[in-house]
């Protein structure tokens, strides 16, 4: 006798293939005929070979037989009924049914956090005492942060819990204007604009444990706009049941672009959701100025030594406060704190890191065997310098290069120039910058500086890095030392100036300056009374040259720079 697969009837095995075919009507055997590998044993110890319906135990209780019988009916369910026999017959070890796969955050787990599972050790004690009841959690705020594992990076246990932890950021001081704002509970939609590591994420959670709202934490590099509008739905809904609002959190949303930012729009506007975005490239580029305008703009300062300091030690006494913890190496000293705080440059995630390093390594002996030195840590540190050739620091360290350039400051030159080429940055870049300087800035004061700035490009793309950085300091400091003359940039802007005045763009060409390639044109006198300079001695002619409501219009001024004394100057006596 065989179970059938669809079924789950018992017929004959000959009569399996017949069974299926009828649609599983005839040639069913009733339980009186069917036999049982379970039934009770004759006195010889053999199956009796009769039983009445199948035990009603669970699966784990099931003799072998029933198991299979089970294992077989199971493997052609679809997938829906088996996705839904699993739920409901596969409790987890406190006796709830486990959050479907694809659900990765419940929304009153906090900011930030997975829906922690029971630890091993309280799974094996509900196994051990299935008679006690699970625990039901005591009713608290909706927001609410689990304790941060021991294994987590040192810059996750450390990251602030309160506004009133949070270093060197004013806006959320006592006295900040966004700290008035949450404490008040009105909570714009916002954009927090500030480097890596100065606090935007932790900000963005603080204020939703104080606001005690709905709280969904997503980022750009990871969500699409379909996933964007189903929470826009459900923040609808929540809004409509229960009155509850939501704040969704979107860190690098400048990774959006600005068509898929658009969804956004809608649900800011209308109320549906706070929008608390993160980003740390400019705004004013990166984000859609529709979006702009009904967010709040927050610029995060960049952290000071002495505040990257500060978490540096506020971290080693909790790593260091408990009896159990080891010892903590004379190596990580104030000195190497101080250190550590330069070396991170702003970012407390990266001083958190290196403080994580050093404590690791402070205790290992070195290859042959001999004690570690702070020298030897700090050897051990690496650091690629900050340096976005796509983002604001492209620019602004070109700007300060040229402006250095501009100021006849070589050592400022060198400073952005070696800077930029150690980070990476295309060195024909630079080259060309330097080939408009040489015309904006030096200009008419040294003319051989054109020829030096296009030949510096020319060697620069032939020879590459890093023996390219050589020509190219030469230049760079040919000029910045060379004399300035902005006259001929000057007069260009001043003409372009005279092009937005009402008519002067359309004033027709004098006659006699036309060209005149046709004999129709001759006939009408384009170019007659033209007189050829190179016939006249010296060149010399009485001629004019512009329209006649322009004659006497001065573009090129006389002067090769302004007229303007720097105040500072005359305080310092050098004027």
């Amino acid at each position: 006798m065989v179970v059938c697969p669809i079924c789950n009837k018992q017929v004959k095995s000959s009569d399996i293939n017949p069974h299926i075919d009828s649609g599983c009507a005839s040639l069913v055997l009733d339980d009186a005929a069917a036999p049982s590998a379970s039934g009770p044993a004759n006195g010889d110890g053999t199956s009796n070979g009769r039983t009445s319906s199948p035990p009603s135990s669970s699966a784990q209780n099931a003799p072998p037989a029933t198991q299979k019988r089970s294992a077989a009916a199971s493997f052609f369910q679809t997938p829906a009924a088996k996705r839904q026999a699993n739920a409901s017959t596969k409790p987890v070890a406190n006796g709830t049914t486990p959050k479907p796969n694809g659900l990765k955050r419940s929304f009153e787990d906090g900011p930030g956090r997975i829906s922690p599972s029971q630890p091993p050790e309280q799974q094996h004690s509900n196994e051990a005492h299935p008679q006690e009841p699970p625990q039901t959690p005591a009713p608290g705020p909706l927001v609410k942060r689990s304790k941060t594992h021991k294994s987590a990076p040192l810059a996750e246990r450390m990251r602030p819990q309160t506004l009133d932890e949070v270093f060197g950021q004013d806006l959320v001081g006592p006295h900040g204007v966004l700290r008035s704002l949450i404490e008040s509970d009105r909570v714009p939609s916002m954009i927090l604009w500030g480097g890596s590591g100065t606090g935007k994420t932790t900000i963005a959670r603080c204020i939703a444990r104080r606001a005690g709202s709905r709280f969904i934490e997503m980022n750009a590099t990871s969500t699409g706009v379909a996933e964007c509008k189903k929470l826009f739905q459900e923040a609808a809904n929540e809004l409509s049941l229960t009155g509850r609002k939501t704040i969704i959190f979107c860190d690098e949303i400048h990774r959006f672009n600005k068509s898929q930012q658009d969804v956004f729009l809608g649900p800011v506007e209308s109320g549906t959701i706070t929008l608390i975005g993160a980003t740390t490239e400019n705004p004013s580029f990166k984000v859609q100025a529709a979006l702009l305008s009904r967010c709040r703009t927050f610029t995060l300062a960049k952290l000071t030594t002495e505040d990257v300091r500060g978490i540096l030690h506020r971290a080693l006494e909790a790593e260091h406060s408990h009896p159990d913890s080891p010892e903590l190496s004379p190596l990580i000293d104030d000195e190497l704190l101080k250190y550590l705080s330069a070396f991170a440059d702003g970012d407390a995630r990266t001083a958190l890191n290196l403080l994580e390093l050093a404590l690791s390594i402070s205790h290992k002996p070195r290859e042959d065997g001999s004690a570690l030195t702070k020298e030897d840590i700090k050897a051990a540190l690496t650091k690629t310098l900050v340096y976005d050739r796509a983002g604001d620091q492209h620019y602004d360290t070109i700007s300060a290069f040229h402006k250095s350039v501009r100021g006849s400051d070589a050592d400022a030159a060198l400073y952005y120039l070696a800077r930029m080429l150690q980070s990476g940055e295309d060195p024909l870049f630079v080259a060309r910058r330097m080939v408009v300087i040489a015309s904006e800035d030096v200009g008419l004061a040294d003319n051989t500086l054109l020829p030096l700035a296009t030949a510096t490009y020319t060697a620069a793309a032939q020879i590459g890095m890093p023996e390219a950085r050589i020509p190219l300091a030469h230049c760079a400091v040919a000029l910045a030392l060379a004399p300035k003359s902005t006259r001929a940039y000057r007069g260009l802007n001043n003409a372009i100036a005279a092009l937005r005045e009402p008519g002067v763009a359309g004033l027709p060409v004098p006659i006699h300056l036309r060209n005149a390639p046709t004999r129709l044109m001759k006939e009408m006198g384009y170019g007659k009374e033209y007189k050829y300079n190179p016939n006249y001695r010296d060149g010399k002619v009485r001629q004019d040259y512009l329209p006649d409501e322009l004659l006497g219009r001065r573009f090129l001024e006389d002067r090769d720079l302004g007229t303007e004394v720097d105040p500072d100057l005359l305080a310092d006596g050098e004027a």
